[in-house]
């Protein structure tokens, strides 16, 4: 029998792998119809794109699976004839038995004047942000309209792209939609950390050029100026096919269907984000998933229904852990904020406090897994342990949902590990748990250790060691190259796994020039150039600016080099001055000038001390009360060069105003009365709550 499938994004992926992997007798012909010209890949982690992860490693299956599907990319449906049983498209026609329509959604734009304008932007393909990065590139602000889900992905991609970002939500919070508005509001201070400007309660009401430049106008007095505009307020059904065919429509958009994800016509079925089950559309990707999984199972006699959908999300934006599950709201909220810490927590009981219904948690998800579990049961220990110290140790139940994407539970993990699976590998192939968006991987590694599985620490195949006991081995050895390491420790030639390990742990162990002899083969490219290599293949150079202090005639010889040269200047968050679009055979010539004029590289490509930011102390603020500016010299002067196993980052504030944002740092220094507190371990979205050390005054320029 004929089946067309209309749609290849994640939900139409799921559904024709898992017809392959149950139509064993191969009693459907599959057609897929895919708008695209690229195979479906992974929408939850669109993002990554923007942190180097490629196009190919999105794809959600290689090339030819399922085997046997015809699968047309470039070749959208135009018309469904639903009396001939027929699908067009530009370059044909496919008769069908059974159809499925599985076109996603398109994004939301609000109506209002100006969005087509050039600088405006939707944020929903691969090809949507590559547009985003090319416009992107030399300007320096962008806003995006929507502060939910997608909004803060928008925003966090314009952050990488180096823009001063806006972000503006109709709503009185941002994620509206899974937080309340404790929840949004500790939201909204972790992202303003970022440097990123929050407005809410207010909506756009058009944009319009001003100065070569794009305004934004609001409901509100609120105007920005700004070099581009993301859309993203949320999505739409993609049900113009289905309207034009005649089928019916919900009253909010998308296909009507039954509990069997059944349209009005017998021979034709939605699923994901078209299909609106009793007039509901699911914007998330479980739902469908779980969808799929019914018109599988009714195409090949089974009797399953949708029984509704699991709303929980648990996800990282910008930094900040959110998740949500059942009710936010009910009978008794019983809440806990910590702004300082910048968590949130509120749970959802019943009014005699007995059972469970839902919660929000902010800053700190680490008891989702135990308290998502036990909804419509009593709270699985004492509230306030959940509520303010993380998650006790509590034995999740073999019900208990572990990949909330893929529906896939503890004692099915658990059945996985019984047959065979030892690592987190095997258990995403055999179960799919962890093949979406990612965030039950630490939770696989946790199941893997309680069942005693024992995992392998290897580094790679050419070693057995972790890259810790590796550390120890060239330690203690004295072992100062990696032939030698290789040669008696491991296996093989090595590989891109491997050898930049290696060459990081040498490197950090001061075994001498790390350009010299053979630990040179090690490096890659940017320590060969002194310079970090770019998307477009050219470079860009960072001389070193301690504390970023500099004189009048430095800051003109950094000017006349980017002008000779051609280069875009960008001032980075570690006040820094970054020269890009240099060619490799322009490098020597550039930093000859900047030698000679006394500037040093300052090490933005490396495993080394960044950067040390400062205020501007009590030299020239009046709220200044040590001279942060000094100190921050001397420690980047003292650490400059310094490998480690990761970049570092530190800065240095004046006084507890904390214009240097040090608590974000690797290191921080922030200055008191009476001498200086020291905080490590920022960076990464965490923030040190309380200094690890004191230490008395100290004056660095004396």
């Amino acid at each position: 029998m004929r089946l067309v499938v209309i749609g290849n994004g994640m939900v139409g992926q799921r559904f024709i792998e898992a017809l392959a992997a149950r139509d064993v007798d191969r009693r459907w012909s599959v057609t897929v119809l895919a708008e695209e010209n690229r195979r479906a890949y992974d929408r939850v982690r669109l993002s990554a794109w923007f942190e180097g992860v490629s196009a190919e490693e999105l794809t959600l299956a290689p090339l030819g699976v399922p085997a046997g599907v015809d699968l047309r990319l470039g070749e959208p449906a135009t018309e469904v004839d639903r009396e001939a049983r027929v699908v067009h498209t530009a370059a044909g026609t496919y008769p069908y038995d059974v159809l499925v329509l599985a076109t996603g959604s398109r994004p939301f734009v609000p109506p209002v004047p100006g969005t087509d304008r050039p600088g405006c932007f939707v944020y929903r393909t691969l090809d949507d942000l590559a547009a985003l990065r090319a416009y992107a590139a030399g300007r320096t602000t962008g806003t995006v309209v929507g502060g939910g889900l997608l909004g803060l992905e928008a925003a966090n991609a314009l952050r990488l792209l180096g823009l001063r970002t806006s972000v503006v939500e109709f709503a009185p919070h941002l994620m509206p939609m899974q937080v309340d508005q404790g929840g949004g509001g500790m939201l909204r201070r972790r992202i303003e950390e970022l440097d990123i400007a929050v407005h809410c309660g207010t909506g756009v009401t058009g944009v319009t050029d001003h100065d070569g430049r794009l305004r934004v106008s609001t409901a509100t007095d609120l105007t920005l100026d700004t070099d581009l505009v993301v859309f993203a307020a949320g999505v739409r059904p993609r049900d113009e096919l289905a309207r034009a065919a005649g089928l019916p429509l919900g009253e909010r958009g998308g296909v009507l269907v039954d509990d069997t994800c059944r349209t009005a016509d017998e021979r034709v079925y939605a699923i994901g984000e078209v299909a609106a089950v009793d007039g509901r559309c699911y914007g998330l990707v479980a739902p469908g998933y779980a969808m799929a999984d019914v018109v599988v199972d009714r195409l090949l006699d089974g009797d399953a229904r949708f029984g509704g959908a699991d709303t929980s999300t648990k996800l990282k934006l910008l930094g900040v852990d959110v998740g949500s599950f059942g009710a936010t709201t009910g009978p008794l909220d019983v809440v806990y904020a910590d702004p300082a810490s910048g968590i949130y927590a509120k749970l959802v009981l019943t009014d005699d406090a007995r059972t469970l219904l839902g919660g929000i948690l902010v800053g700190d998800v680490s008891a989702y897994p135990a308290l998502r579990s036990a909804v419509g049961g009593p709270v699985p220990g004492k509230l306030a342990d959940f509520l303010s110290a993380g998650a006790p140790a509590v034995t999740l139940s073999g019900s208990a949902q572990v990949c909330s994407c893929n529906a896939v539970s503890k004692d099915q993990v658990l059945a996985a590990i019984g047959g065979g699976c030892a690592d987190v590998g095997c258990l995403k192939a055999c179960t799919r748990a962890g093949t979406t968006c990612g965030s039950c991987v630490p939770l696989l590694r946790t199941l893997l250790d309680e069942a005693g599985v024992a995992q392998s620490r290897a580094l790679c195949e050419h070693f057995e060691h972790s890259r810790q006991e590796l550390f120890d081995l060239i330690r203690i050895r004295g072992i100062g190259t990696f032939s030698e390491l290789v040669a008696g420790y491991g296996t093989g030639r090595g590989c891109d796994i491997c050898k930049p390990a290696v060459a990081s742990i040498l490197a950090s162990l001061g075994n001498g020039h790390v350009l010299d002899g053979e630990q040179a083969a090690l490096q890659d490219t940017n320590d060969h150039f002194l310079a970090n290599i770019q998307r477009d293949g050219t470079y860009s150079v960072v001389p070193r600016i301690p504390g970023g202090e500099i004189t009048p005639d430095r800051l003109i010889v950094i000017g006349e080099v980017a002008r000779d040269f051609g280069l875009y200047t960008k001032i980075t968050g570690g006040q820094r001055i970054d020269l890009f679009g240099a060619r490799v055979e322009q490098l020597p010539a550039i930093w000859r000038r900047l030698v000679d004029a006394g500037f040093e590289s300052g090490h933005a490509y490396g495993k080394a001390l960044r950067t040390v930011k400062s205020c501007v102390g009590s030299a020239w603020c009046r709220y200044g009360v040590q001279d942060s500016v000094g100190l921050a010299v001397a420690l980047e002067l003292r650490y400059r060069g310094l490998r480690s196993p990761h970049k570092i980052k530190a800065a240095v504030s004046g006084c507890a105003r904390e214009c240097a944002e040090a608590r974000g740092k690797d290191f921080g220094v922030i200055a008191t009365e009476t001498g200086w507190n020291l905080y490590v371990g920022g960076n990464g979205g965490f923030r040190p709550g309380t200094p690890s050390c004191s230490v008395p005054t100290w004056t660095p320029r004396s």
